[in-house]
């Protein structure tokens, strides 16, 4: 037999076996080829979203406003007379109770005078008893007597003087507080009006601020007020109104008011300025986070979950404050609705919440 035979024979033998390997590879191709366009479009689009649940919670109709904190008693300390300073017992910024002596005058001028009365005085009353005595004896006339006793009573007017006097050299504090700087320096004439420190009562601080006098309706006494300062950019200060102006400025149109708050860890500082809001209203209403909302012409829309697909429904909208918004109808309580990805989906759009 020739070779080109056996080759064939060869060739024709192994041919099965040849063609269940291409028919692997093909298969194994087959399974491996990228769909094609038609299949990707036929297949659902999935959109990333972020969801927020719609919950009733407190809504607080507020009313802001700007206003300047005073010490709840403020006072600028100073001397009656003219006198030369003694002594000073107190030190920049200290803390003082009501009645602490601050600053002791030179005294010896009206210890003098008050000792010069009360000699005067028990000169006079011995001289009114005498008097008196001889009255009851008929020895001397009625006149005689009232004039001594107009003498005592003139001598003891001048010696409550002089006491006053002597008293107004202690200088001491008339109500507890705060001292500002010392101005004064021991041995320094004062004259009258001159200033020694300042005194601030700052355990309560009002704080004064106008409204527009459409809110007139909107404010009451007692009511809560809550106020912030940049120097404690997270803390709130809590308070109440205490009083009303009877009147309407008739140029800016406001309304003044005064409030008070607690400053026991002395915090607030007079002069400080504080954003003040006033809570008019407060309802538990249904709410939702405003980037929710999904304006189209003159109606408002949100995207609802319900069964891994957004359904855009209409909702009627109430009242807003930054990044929340009243909900009156379309959604109910606990529904998760859309906050981000809003704008890539359509309704019925698949949809795969992502976590914060």
């Amino acid at each position: 037999m020739s070779k080109p035979n056996v080759m064939f024979q060869s060739i024709f033998k192994r041919l099965p076996s040849l063609i269940t390997i291409l028919f692997f590879i093909a298969l194994l191709i087959y399974l491996q080829w990228p769909p094609s366009e038609k299949e990707k479009q036929n297949q659902p689009r999935v959109t990333d979203v972020k969801t927020a649940t719609a919950n009733q919670a407190e809504f607080k109709d507020v009313v802001e406003a700007l206003g300047t904190a005073i010490a709840n008693e403020q006072l600028q300390i100073t001397t009656k007379y003219a006198d030369v300073v003694q002594a000073v017992f107190f030190k920049d910024g200290q803390k003082v109770n009501k009645g602490d002596t601050l600053v002791q005058l030179d005294r010896q001028e009206e210890i003098a005078r008050v000792e010069e009365m009360e000699a005067n005085r028990a000169e006079a009353m011995v001289q009114l008893t005498r008097l008196q005595d001889l009255l009851s004896k008929k020895a001397t006339s009625k006149s005689q007597v009232d004039q001594q006793e107009a003498k005592t009573k003139a001598i003891d007017a001048q010696l409550m003087i002089a006491k006053i006097r002597l008293n107004d050299t202690t200088i001491k504090a008339p109500f507890s507080g705060n001292l500002g700087f010392r101005q004064i320096s021991v041995g320094a004439l004062l004259a009258p009006g001159d200033l020694i420190t300042s005194l601030d009562d700052i355990s309560r601080v009002k704080v004064d601020f106008a409204i527009p006098e459409r809110f007139l309706t909107s404010i009451k006494l007692g009511q809560d007020i809550e106020a912030t300062n940049d120097a404690y950019l997270e803390e709130v200060f809590h308070g109440k109104i205490t009083s009303i102006a009877p009147r309407i400025d008739p140029i800016t149109r406001t309304l003044k008011v005064r409030a008070e708050i607690a400053n026991t860890e002395n915090k607030l500082r007079p002069g400080m300025l504080l954003k003040v809001e006033v809570f008019s209203q407060i309802e538990t209403v249904l709410q939702i986070p405003e980037s929710a909302i999904l304006p189209i012409e003159d109606k408002h829309f949100v995207f609802v979950i319900q069964d891994n697909k957004a359904v855009q429904k209409e909702v009627v909208l109430g009242r807003r404050k930054p990044g929340i918004v009243e909900i009156i109808e379309g959604v109910t309580q606990s529904e998760q609705v859309v906050v981000k990805g809003t704008l890539k989906l359509r309704d019925g759009s698949v949809i795969n919440v992502l976590e914060d």
